[in-house]
């Protein structure tokens, strides 16, 4: 292709035809800012799908961290009603129903006791 240009430059001057040679350079010189143009394009098309990708990535573990963290919280919302269960049970007999298990008034009474704080554990992912 280069070669076929080459030609067609070299005939254009040895004819001394300048304005027919003016406008094949601008020809020429239009080729090329259409080719880097579309190579700019094929560029950023390419730097967009990246960031597409660190985006769905991104949503991905924002995801897996929700589901975890809805899991962690079902896991002390349990952990409460147990001890609500217990503290109820615990101050039916504190207002009078007699202890007919010691073993699970202990159960209850030291339930009532156990307090576990909620905390965020953040998962980072690359």
């Amino acid at each position: 292709m280069i070669k076929f240009f080459r030609k067609i430059r070299q005939r254009l001057l040895t004819e001394n035809n300048f304005s027919k040679y003016l406008l094949y350079a601008i020809g020429e010189i239009i080729l090329v800012v259409i080719g880097i143009l579309i190579a700019l394009q094929i560029n950023n098309s390419n730097e967009i799908n990246k960031q597409r990708a660190k985006e769905v990535q991104f949503l991905k573990n924002l995801k897996s961290d929700l589901i975890f963290e809805q899991s962690e919280l079902d896991r002390y919302i349990g952990i409460r009603e147990s001890i609500v269960s217990s503290a109820q049970t615990t101050l039916e007999h504190f207002n009078g129903k007699p202890v007919e298990n010691i073993q699970m008034f202990n159960y209850h009474t030291f339930n009532v006791g156990i307090w576990q704080e909620f905390q965020r554990i953040m998962i980072f992912q690359k």
